[in-house]
């Protein structure tokens, strides 16, 4: 299985990014996509995170409302965070990661599969 993140990028307080994820090496029409962050000195957050079967998604309190979860309909197993409204405290690694929950996403659960992640930094 191979994760691979990209759209990391310096942005602007207030700005917007979108991070892009795509999964490949593995065959399931029902898994579920998370995105988490690791800020600097801090632990990981799960931010988002949407089953591939249904499209239901889940979100953060710290992220509602200003991140969007999404998969492409054209491009298999490809999965994108819209991030609007950013603020400094984004700054952070992101990663994709993938989990079989059974049709259910869960940010605080142990996921398989795991991306190399990409830099986002919120300048102030």
């Amino acid at each position: 299985v191979r994760i691979v993140e990209s759209g990391g990028n310096l942005v602007q307080a207030g700005g917007s990014l979108r991070l892009s994820c795509v999964a490949s090496g593995f065959y399931s029409n029902n898994y579920a996509t998370a995105w988490f962050r690791r800020a600097p000195g801090k632990g990981r957050e799960g931010i988002a995170c949407i089953v591939s079967s249904d499209g239901s998604t889940h979100y953060a309190d710290s992220v509602k409302g200003r991140f969007t979860i999404s998969s492409d309909d054209n491009a298999k197993n490809t999965v994108y965070l819209q991030m609007n409204a950013m603020e400094p405290e984004g700054t952070a690694v992101y990663y994709c990661a993938v989990g079989f929950f059974g049709g259910l996403c869960h940010l605080g659960a142990t996921h398989d599969h795991w991306g190399q992640g990409t830099q986002v930094t919120v300048s102030s």
